[in-house]
């Protein structure tokens, strides 16, 4: 496995193994390396010939008084589980790698979605997400790139993003959100959990699948599924709602009836941190 850290290195190796044939997996990342993100390698090292890790935490995602300053940070542990588990090339890049001083690079526009649900808990979050993430795949090339759906937000935007840029070549291919046993979708951010908030931090789950469970009944009105997810998680001792919603899977808009794909979704914050968490919702008698 090579360990490279600049973006002349990541272009000159994913263009040398496209020329010699090889097709390309990318799995982008801000280290803290959990099975979550061992799952999305492990895929994508079954279906490409050759697969990149990126470990970059990305300042220009965090909002003023967020955790970039103790977002966990372990390269020495996340080098050992991409080694372990075949990665071809690791890229860890300084800030100026990324984001070259004087240069001007794109900036794609979240637009309306970008500006609800995270993007309102969190003002500026997506501009930052989709800058680092068109470098990403800029630098890489025509690629297939692994995301985990517990982004699910995130996961919409890129895919829209990659759609009115064909010309980048890049394929997103989600990958199912990984869980403890009680359900908590793992996350970097769950090791500052106490044990009581880790406990109870599962009725994000609880409330996702009680939601899925009515609309798998017949319910089919979007507001009495967000008031059983908001009564679960509000009932919580340590948790605080952030929002609780029921998006069309298409468009990433509420939704008002359940006549389409639709998606459950969920925010709380936590004394140690904030989750989120989402779930597809089964269509009536599913």
């Amino acid at each position: 496995m090579d360990l490279i850290r600049t973006a002349a290195e990541l272009k000159a190796a994913t263009d040398d193994w496209r020329a010699a044939g090889d097709s390309v997996g990318l799995v982008p990342t801000m280290g803290a390396l959990h099975a979550g993100h061992r799952s999305l390698i492990q895929r994508a090292r079954s279906e490409q010939d050759r697969v990149i890790v990126s470990i970059f935490v990305n300042p220009l995602q965090f909002g003023p008084g967020e955790d970039l300053d103790t977002y966990p940070r372990d390269e020495a542990a996340d080098l050992a589980v991409t080694e372990r588990d075949g990665v071809d090339l690791v890229w860890a890049p300084a800030v100026e790698e990324v984001y070259p001083p004087g240069v001007d690079l794109p900036l794609p526009d979240p637009g309306p979605v970008g500006e609800t649900f995270e993007g309102a808990a969190r003002p500026g979050h997506f501009e930052g997400v989709l800058k680092v993430v068109h470098r990403l795949f800029d630098l890489t090339g025509p690629s297939a790139a692994y995301f985990g759906e517990k982004d699910a937000q995130q996961l919409f935007l890129v895919r829209r993003m990659t759609v009115a840029e064909p010309e980048m070549g890049m394929t997103i291919v989600a990958c199912p959100t990984v869980r403890e046993a009680s359900g908590l979708a793992l996350s970097s951010r769950n090791a500052r959990l106490a044990p009581e908030e880790r406990q109870q931090a599962s009725c994000l789950f609880l409330a996702l699948t009680e939601a899925a469970e009515h609309a798998r009944a017949g319910e089919r009105d979007a507001q009495v599924l967000v008031a059983l997810m908001a009564r679960e998680i509000g009932g919580t001792t340590l948790a605080r709602l952030d929002y609780a919603a029921v998006v069309d899977e298409a468009t990433f808009t509420r939704a008002a009836t359940i006549d389409a794909p639709s998606r459950a979704i969920v925010a709380a914050r936590f004394p140690g941190a904030r989750l989120i968490d989402n779930l597809l919702l089964p269509m009536p008698g599913r």
